[in-house]
């Protein structure tokens, strides 16, 4: 029998763009067993409800993580419309939208960089994050904000875009559509990319369900659940279609995001071609009495929100399950039999998001 180890990963590692402690129990360099430990930068975000108002709020659930915080936004503004019955302009919904898959593209584009970087493949990387640059420029042209947008607000949205700014979004994404091809060729053809990710961290569909794993990790492993399908936002009105592989390894995990970036231009063309006129937002009388609970699908998976509230200013809870939360699980499970070179890529193929998972 060969000789077990343990020894640490993380949370401070060159591949890891934020911490995370792992206990690798290793024998000779095979991975036996992966005990995670979390809770380096807990900030206590969901107990300033007590502090801050339910309209201020909507600024605090932003900055749960800062490649998210659209998604975080929209989760946070629409559920305390629910509990105030409030029926915010279509408008407002199709700008939530259009800036949500702007973010989704965003987050995309920024894994992929830090994938390539964590093979070692560095003109890759640069690439990747050279076409991000043009989403935070129609993020700064659009919102003011080139990662934290701060347009979302309970009743609609603070800001709107105008026939000119709207075809700058579509000019934007066909220039970066057209510069994305051999970057997508790249990652999906490239020996490199297939002789690390090919093969490697494989996780059954039936392990993806059981284990609660979401978004692109659970669609790489065949099973076709995506929450924009609940209608949301927009997105009952556009052509959503959950992007699968069935492989369920490393390599299928890359393909379903690539996939979804050429999904996120269709959905941005789609909802600019039918957005209404009208207004942007409604006045907000009285507090939240009451409690509601949705769930969206942010870039990393499926995020699900909770409020609940008493007829104050503030509310009494927020709650927020976010995908790494649920994606930690699958991830210790994929990492029993890789070999130890293979486990920043491992680790990495789930996207984690520790700043969303450590509130």
């Amino acid at each position: 029998m060969a000789k077990r180890s343990i020894i640490p990963f993380g949370p401070q590692h060159p591949v890891l763009p934020e911490p995370v402690h792992l206990d690798l129990v290793l024998e000779d360099e095979t991975v036996v067993e992966a005990i995670p430990s979390i809770g380096f930068i807990h900030r206590g975000l969901e107990k300033l409800v007590e502090k801050r108002d339910f309209k201020q709020y909507v600024y605090i659930a932003e900055r749960v993580c800062g490649i998210c915080s659209c998604g975080h936004g929209i989760g946070y503004c629409e559920s305390v419309e629910k509990v105030m019955g409030l029926e915010i302009p279509r408008r407002a919904d199709y700008l939530r939208t259009i800036w949500m898959e702007m973010s989704r593209i965003h987050s995309h584009l920024l894994w992929l960089g830090l994938l390539a970087d964590a093979m070692g493949f560095e003109s890759l990387f640069m690439e990747s994050w050279r076409l991000r640059e043009k989403i935070l420029d129609m993020f700064d042209a659009t919102a003011g904000g080139r990662v934290i947008l701060s347009v979302n607000c309970v009743g609609g949205v603070l800001k709107d875009m105008d026939g000119t700014m709207l075809q700058a979004v579509l000019d934007t994404i066909q220039e970066l559509e057209k510069e994305l091809k051999p970057v997508l060729h790249t990652f999906m053809k490239d020996y490199t990319v297939l002789s690390r990710l090919k093969d490697t961290g494989i996780l059954t569909k039936e392990q993806a369900v059981s284990l609660g794993a979401v978004g692109p990790t659970l669609r790489a492993s065949g099973e076709a659940y995506d929450a924009r399908l609940l209608g949301y936002a927009a997105y009952n009105d556009l052509s959503v279609e959950p992007i699968t592989e069935q492989d369920g390894d490393c390599y299928a995990r890359c393909v379903v995001r690539l996939k979804e970036l050429l999904q996120s231009f269709s959905l941005i063309r789609e909802a600019i071609g039918k957005i209404p006129h009208g207004p942007i937002n409604i006045p907000v009388k009285g507090n939240p009495d009451g409690e509601f609970f949705m769930r969206i699908e942010q870039p990393r998976g499926e995020a699900i929100y909770y409020v609940k509230g008493s007829g104050k200013k503030n509310l009494d809870r927020f709650r927020l399950r976010t995908p790494t939360t649920s994606n930690i699980p699958p991830m210790v499970e994929m990492l029993k039999g890789c070999q130890l070179a293979d486990v920043p890529l491992l680790i990495l193929t789930i996207d984690p998001c520790i700043s969303c998972t450590e509130r």
